[in-house]
């Protein structure tokens, strides 16, 4: 069928986009601003609100007196005694922790009377790097632990240490990833409403926030009421997130505290300046990995020691970050031994969170670094000893040793095809031409399962078997939609998955179309979330590349029962049984006879207007929903094996750079990349999404990094600093292909794919610099590359 234009555009392109700090949901809303700590680590001795509260046009001005005195800690997913609340209540743990809330009838007013806010501190011994929060004598974050150590596990599958012991070789090598972050157009918004009900509290929060709604709970649980008194409502658009948007909780809890004692609903706009400083970030991480491999470079086992930096608190979702990828943790290759140890440690930094491509970017640097570091040492090629190792088709379905389960695949015939595309052994020649000419062109690859639809029972790894409540476990991906049809034979679609530009309203209304046989202008998606009447479960959100795989699924079953329920309506006026109809051409005709015909219209007018004339039992409705819930997402198993997603895509990279001997700027020349995400259900909107990752990716290999004095002061607080990429940045020579492994676990066969190339191009972009800088004595093993770096890093090898 024809493909229309994204439903979502027009509005956008003429400025009629609803995003919430252009809405006024709640009439008579007060403005909030946040008085936020100067010092990364410091006691609060005393704080005096009383000049504030004085202050003409001043409404409320809540402290770390009134958060204790109301709000409970956030429930955490680990038992570390690291109680954290919305604010600092005894001591500040990062630069621009909030300490108070001013609330007052404007923004101007409002931030006038945050200056009058007094506090006295007691600064205190700070630690940002990660390596030195694992000292014993690193200043301590929480005194009710004896160490910043916030969760320490250990995992073993299959026999690594007979695997190691009889390895030809070994390759060991430890990395570290950056601390970076997404940057929306619009930042953290929440509009809070709190009233007394005759059961107690009721909160209305209005927020930009794109899930995962397991969160709703933790903010209830945050101010002691049950989750169906907390209602959260989320705007058709967000202004972009990327993960981040899912850090806004807290100020949820925040200002609806701020909402009681004003007696009246408080907005908050957060501004970029405290976004870049205090709203989240993905987790930097320290890792090491180790490769049992034989003279062929055939890997056996792996073992893998990741430590991230959470920042100040472990706050929930945290520790996910280590645990996402669990399922997939030997990435694309056949390895059938894995030991891991994972760690997370606080330190005085901002917190962390979801960012594009969560725990994959981390866990791909590391593993797809080691994987050409193992071709150096063996004196091959990398795409050589790729091949060796990648997962052969016929071996699908794939268990990995951790517990995932590889949907579908032909991972050798996708890195063939990026190979291919950009002339792969040509490129090699002219690379050994160019350096003899002195010029530093290098090619790097990498090759990575794109996990989609995450099962969140990953979250249950990080507590040990011993210490998990029996039959309390946590698993699950599932997604809810629900399809209406009106007197006129109008499709309307439901969605609830809260997209952030990726077309969610576009793609369900050609399935929906395509399925009833109608045109697409018949069918209207409309996408909003209102926790008090949109469907969802705790996993619900627009997160970790869902939609194509999972609320496809759904919108396929509730269709399925419309069209079922139609054929019946259609068959009453035709005087055919059911079985024999088909939609299409917007009628509802018979199979063998398309002349005896009815406008799909009529037939869902019979239901509204006419019930009676239905078969007897017949329930008279048009109104479906579906909730998909694959069985293959369990909770971790005794032995913590967990399929941590329910579909595994593909990626393949090929990137050239050359690097400028002069400027060390790195350039790239061109980039291959294929992907396997199963059934594609919208090129355009899937290329889209490549584009996007890869242009997310290029921030985090060559441009960003959120930065920290050794005193804690974030020394990246604004765009002058914290450098992302743009247009110019931005287009280069490009081939992007495509393969398609239906997955045999969803409706469509599709999976995700808007989070791939976040997690390849980054370490693709690592190698292709350390290959063009082989002979300079150069080791890359930390991201990003920008001139600085690369001028640091050939001084070192210089020894100079």
């Amino acid at each position: 069928m024809t493909r229309l234009a994204r439903v979502e555009d027009a509005a956008l392109l003429t400025g009629q986009g609803r995003f919430l700090d252009d809405l006024d949901p709640l009439p008579g809303t007060l403005v909030a601003a946040v008085v936020r700590s100067p010092h990364a680590h410091a006691r609060i001795r005393s704080i005096n609100l009383d000049k504030a509260r004085r202050m003409p046009g001043v409404a409320a001005v809540i402290g770390p007196e009134e958060v204790l005195a109301t709000l409970k800690p956030f429930p955490l997913s680990v038992k570390t005694p690291h109680p954290y609340y919305p604010t600092a209540t005894d001591k500040t743990r990062f630069v621009g922790e909030p300490v108070a809330v001013v609330v007052a009838s404007d923004r101007y007013l409002a931030e006038d009377a945050a200056e009058l806010v007094e506090i006295e501190y007691e600064p205190l011994p700070v630690v940002v790097r990660t390596d030195q929060a694992l000292l014993p004598d690193a200043p301590l974050l929480h005194e009710e632990s004896d160490s910043n150590v916030a969760t320490d596990r250990e995992f073993t599958f299959g026999g690594v240490e007979a695997a190691f012991a009889e390895a030809a070789h070994v390759v060991s090598r430890s990395y570290s990833f950056p601390r970076y972050s997404s940057t929306p157009m619009e930042c953290y918004v929440v509009v809070a409403d709190w009233r007394e009900g005759p059961d107690g509290p009721e909160i209305t929060a209005h927020a930009n926030f794109h899930g995962p709604f397991s969160m709703a709970p933790v903010v209830a649980g945050a101010l002691g009421i049950p989750t169906s008194s907390l209602r959260l409502v989320v705007p058709a658009d967000i202004g972009g997130s990327f993960g981040i948007k899912s850090g806004v909780y807290p100020y949820i809890a925040l200002m609806a505290l701020a909402s009681k004692h004003a007696g009246r609903p408080v907005r908050w706009t957060e501004d970029r300046l405290e976004h870049l400083l205090a709203s989240s970030a993905g987790s930097d991480r320290m890792m090491t990995f180790e490769a049992a491999v034989d003279d062929d470079a055939v890997i056996s086992a792996l073992r893998v020691d990741l430590v991230d930096n959470v920042g100040a608190y472990m706050r929930p979702p945290e520790p996910s970050t280590l645990y996402r990828c669990f399922g997939n943790i030997t990435g694309a290759y056949k390895i059938d031994a894995v030991g891991i140890r994972a760690r997370a440690v606080v330190t005085n930094k901002a917190p962390t969170g979801l960012n594009r491509g969560f725990g994959g970017q981390q866990l791909y640097f590391g593993l797809e670094r080691l994987i050409d570091d193992i071709a150096r040492e063996r004196g091959l090629d990398p795409a050589e000893v790729r091949r060796r190792n990648l997962v052969s088709a016929d071996a699908f379905p794939y268990a990995t040793p951790s517990g995932g389960i590889y949907d579908s695949g032909d991972y050798q015939r996708a890195l063939e095809l990026a190979l291919d595309n950009v002339g792969y052994q040509r490129l090699r020649k002219e690379q050994a031409v160019a350096r003899e000419n002195g010029e530093w062109i290098g090619i790097g690859l990498a090759t990575v399962v794109d996990p989609s639809a995450t099962n969140i029972g990953y979250v249950g790894l990080a507590t040990p078997v011993q210490d998990r409540t029996a039959k309390r476990g946590k698993s699950g991906s599932t997604e809810h939609v629900r399809v209406t049809v009106d007197p006129q034979g109008i499709v309307s679609v439901l969605l609830g998955t809260v997209p952030q530009g990726q077309g969610h309203a576009t793609v369900a209304r050609d399935i929906v179309a395509e399925h009833l046989g109608l045109p697409s202008d018949q069918v209207r998606p409309r996408v909003e979330m209102d926790t008090a009447t949109t469907p969802w479960t705790i996993s619900s959100g627009s997160y970790s590349s869902r939609f194509s795989p999972l609320l496809t699924s759904a919108l396929l079953e509730a269709t399925d029962r419309i069209a079922d329920s139609i054929k019946v309506a259609a068959s009453v006026l035709l005087e055919v049984e059911p079985e024999r109809l088909e939609l299409a051409d917007g009628t509802v005709r018979v199979v063998d006879d398309h002349e005896r015909s009815v406008a799909f219209r009529h037939a869902a007018g019979l239901i509204h207007w006419d019930p009676g004339s239905l078969p007897d039992g017949f329930s008279a409705r048009l109104y479906e929903e579906a909730a998909y819930t694959p069985p293959q997402s369990k909770a971790a198993s005794r032995t913590d094996q967990i399929n941590s997603s329910l579909c595994y895509g593909f990626v393949a990279d090929v990137v050239v750079v050359r690097i400028d001997r002069e400027t060390l700027t790195v350039r790239i020349e061109d980039l291959s990349t294929v992907h396997d995400a199963g059934t594609i259900l919208n090129k355009t909107l899937l290329e889209g999404q490549v584009h996007g990752a890869i242009t997310q990716a290029l921030g985090g290999a060559l441009y960003e990094e959120m930065t920290y004095s050794d005193a804690g002061q974030p020394t990246a607080g604004t765009f002058m600093d914290y450098l992302c990429p743009t247009s110019a940045e931005s287009v280069f020579p490009l081939t992007s292909d495509h393969l398609e492994t239906p997955s045999p676990l969803t409706r469509l066969g599709a999976k995700g794919c808007g989070e791939g190339s976040s997690m390849s191009l980054p370490v693709a972009i690592a190698n292709a610099v350390a290959d063009a800088l082989r002979d300079e004595g150069v080791t890359v093993d930390s991201l990003p590359l920008h001139g600085n770096v690369l001028h640091e890093l050939l001084t070192t090898s210089k020894g100079n």
